[in-house]
């Protein structure tokens, strides 16, 4: 009796439906060394729900995966370097980009890229309900089978990767894998463009063994330098593998 009082008491159960809001950050990867999330107080609320920020650090693998919100007229760019290297990539789209790209969208699929969820609407996911998390994703999942006939739709990018226990719970209930990443740097504000090489050089100097690779289209400083970090990290060892590829957790 002591022991049920106790599970139902409301500090308990309080704790129980904590929704504490984080913002994913990592400490970046220095000379190979692999970064690390555990001073950001949130490992063990990925870990619990199988969330993805590295892949397999025992090889030289890589995964290119791209936040796609909208169009800035480099998507095009991006898969002809992708095609032309035969490297394979996954693109998070918004419903907003699926409405106004379906033909970017299908060539995505058509060259055999993953297509992932980054929400219709890209709210804050830890200020909504459930069923309104559950909407967001039915929503772009829908939209994307109609354009592309992909039926599904495995990996989810919680929009400006804030998550909480709830929503990681929530998507992997749906089926989803939150995919999270440990090679970044500031690339989204497109009127802070510093050319190709400053996307190089940011990029490269955070290269590891299993780095899920950040990247926002939006961005012509990704665009023009995609090719010379693939060429760069193929001549270092690297392979770049489809995020379907993934070890399981």
């Amino acid at each position: 009796m002591c022991l049920l009082l106790l599970l139902l008491s409301p500090i308990h159960a309080a704790l129980a439906y904590q929704d504490q809001p984080y913002h994913f950050g990592f400490k970046k990867s220095k000379n190979g060394q692999l970064p690390s999330i555990n001073e950001e107080g949130f490992k063990h609320v990925v870990d619990r729900h199988g969330a993805v920020f590295l892949g397999d650090t025992t090889k030289k693998e890589l995964y290119l995966t791209f936040d796609n919100g909208y169009e800035n007229g480099y998507t095009s760019s991006i898969l002809d370097t992708l095609l032309a290297r035969k490297v394979p990539a996954i693109f998070f789209v918004t419903g907003h980009y699926v409405k106004d790209q379906p033909e970017l969208l299908k060539r995505m699929a058509t060259e055999g890229h993953l297509i992932g969820n980054h929400s219709w609407s890209h709210p804050d996911m830890t200020t909504i309900s459930n069923e309104k998390v559950k909407e967001e994703l039915a929503k772009v999942k829908e939209a994307v089978a109609q354009v592309t006939g992909q039926k599904e739709m495995r990996y989810l990018r919680p929009p400006r990767g804030i998550f909480s226990d709830r929503t990681l719970g929530v998507t992997k209930e749906l089926g989803y894998t939150n995919v999270f990443w440990s090679v970044a740097y500031r690339d989204w504000d497109t009127k802070v463009q510093r050319g190709w090489k400053y996307a190089y050089d940011n990029v490269m100097a955070q290269l590891h063994p299993g780095a899920v690779i950040l990247l926002h289209s939006v961005s012509k400083d990704n665009a023009d330098a995609l090719g010379a970090i693939i060429d760069a990290a193929r001549k270092q060892g690297y392979e770049f593998k489809a995020l379907d590829q993934l070890p399981p957790r």
